[in-house]
């Protein structure tokens, strides 16, 4: 178990060193989205590790660069869509100046501070080994993860549920198991089921964000219309798929 969590963590750094050069380089325009949904996956692996030496720090400095690209991110799924939907000038004003953005993420303190961090997790997780800090690790494990379900389960069940929280809970319980797939213990239908969640609310998240941002960004105006109509339909297919998810995985 100690050994497959080393491992993970060491394939986690390499990825994120990859994803460093590439956004150095400006060579992709995936670079800056692997960067983030790779530091989902690290935050994942940790967050049931709480209390571990070294967990603490580590998660923090995920967290700053979490908190450093999403304005970036947000920034590039808006222009992509305006670009498909024949708004080349807003969406020409919002990527102007990512080329730019990139490097200075790539060289960023938040990134070498995790960066920095995660290069000496594995030791802190070995010394933890050594000092006896790790023995039921497994259990402790399965129960952080149980948690996740549980508080999705009473969200799902909860008829003034909130999408955003919703949206949230399904991310921690998805990632959580790729995290720790040897420790799976859910219904078969579980991780299909909660992808689709997440898609589907990510789907309504955007066009909530976008009207959001149409009140003070004024070359948005056009977009009020579509984005009502897409915002509803979200909605319906939202509570769709997660009356789906509820169904499959969860007594009623």
């Amino acid at each position: 178990m100690i050994d497959r969590l080393v491992a993970h963590v060491l394939s986690l750094d390499v990825r994120l060193l990859a994803c460093q050069a590439r956004l150095s380089a400006r060579t992709d325009s995936e670079a800056l989205h692997d960067l983030r949904t790779t530091v989902r996956r690290l935050r994942s692996l940790l967050r049931p590790l709480r209390g571990l030496p070294g967990v603490e720090q580590l998660e923090a400095a995920a967290s700053r660069v979490g908190d450093l690209t999403t304005p970036l991110r947000d920034r590039e799924v808006l222009a992509a869509y305006l670009l498909q939907h024949d708004q080349p000038e807003a969406a020409h004003r919002r990527m102007a100046r990512m080329d730019e953005a990139y490097p200075i993420v790539a060289a960023s303190p938040e990134v070498a501070q995790m960066l920095m961090i995660l290069d000496a997790f594995p030791r802190f997780l070995r010394a933890s080994q050594r000092q006896g800090l790790l023995k039921g690790l497994r259990k402790r494990i399965e129960k952080r993860l149980g948690k996740q379900w549980k508080k999705l389960d009473k969200a799902l069940h909860d008829p003034a549920h909130d999408r955003h929280r919703l949206r949230l809970l399904i991310k921690r319980v998805r990632y959580g198991i790729e995290a720790y797939p040897e420790l799976d213990r859910l219904p078969e239908a579980a991780l299909p089921n909660l992808k689709s969640a997440q898609s589907a609310l990510g789907d309504w998240h955007d066009s909530w964000q976008w009207l959001e941002r149409a009140k003070e960004e004024p070359d948005l105006q056009p977009c009020i219309a579509v984005w009502k109509t897409t915002l509803a339909k979200a909605e319906e297919n939202a509570d769709r798929v997660l009356d789906k998810l509820s169904a499959a995985c969860f007594k009623s």
